[in-house]
């Protein structure tokens, strides 16, 4: 059986211990950290914190399932800074969140991390192979450290940005990380539904590329609105 966790994505307005609390007193097993303008975010949460925090979370019989690096708002918005913008010191704002939140994971004893997968392709004059190139040059800066720590990069897919979906993904990891293993896929099922393929399908079929599921449920209409699972029409 399958043991499922809840972000604290959703305790903006919370405490670090209100939020663990929360989702301890619900039943779930584990939970993700959202290391940005929430209570996870690595500039602000001290060493001396860090271990108050994860003594709370295994006090509760919890654990740590991933810490989500995607967003920046910290510094920027949901996107930017992105892996791939024209500005280097944007894209090294990007790289060194993201080696931060690596560091975060091994002081949790975590073992993968959910990240933007490039940025978003509108606003941009980069042609794909261009981006492609970008992004793998940017992630490339974060792989040493993530192989020394054990941590697996997870790639996540998302409508709108310059990986969209698992084909792009395996695109993308077969060209620039063939061999790197501990660059994978963070596998949203509702962001994967969003742009028409079947999640349980890319589950089933790439089993060895999925370092962490993220699921929500989608609309009919296949927007990018995230619902509470049974709310929406994914199976």
């Amino acid at each position: 059986m399958r043991k499922l966790a809840f972000s604290t994505n959703a305790f903006k307005k919370n405490t670090f211990a209100e939020a663990i609390d929360a989702v301890a007193g619900i039943g779930y097993a584990g939970v993700e950290l959202m290391a940005d303008l929430h209570p996870a975010y690595p500039p602000r949460l001290s060493k001396r914190e860090r271990g108050e925090v994860r003594r709370r979370i295994e006090d509760r019989g919890m654990c740590v399932s991933n810490v989500n690096a995607f967003t920046l708002f910290a510094c920027g918005d949901t996107y930017h800074p992105t892996w791939i913008e024209d500005d280097a010191r944007e894209v090294q704002r990007r790289v060194d969140h993201t080696l931060a939140c690596i560091e975060l994971c091994a002081d949790f004893g975590v073992k993968n991390i959910s990240l933007q997968p490039g940025g978003p392709m509108i606003g941009t004059t980069l042609t794909r192979r261009q981006a492609g190139e970008r992004f793998a040059e940017s992630l490339s800066r974060v792989v040493p450290l993530a192989r020394q720590l054990g941590v697996t990069l997870g790639i996540e897919p998302e409508p709108g940005l310059f990986i969209e979906s698992s084909a792009e993904y395996v695109e993308f990891k077969t060209t620039y990380f063939h061999d790197e293993k501990i660059v994978q896929m963070n596998c949203d099922l509702g962001h994967l539904f969003c742009v028409g393929e079947d999640p349980a399908t890319v589950i089933r079929t790439l089993p060895q590329h999925v370092a962490h599921v993220h699921l929500e449920d989608i609309g009919a209409n296949r927007v990018h609105q995230h619902l509470t699972p049974g709310k929406g029409v994914i199976d």
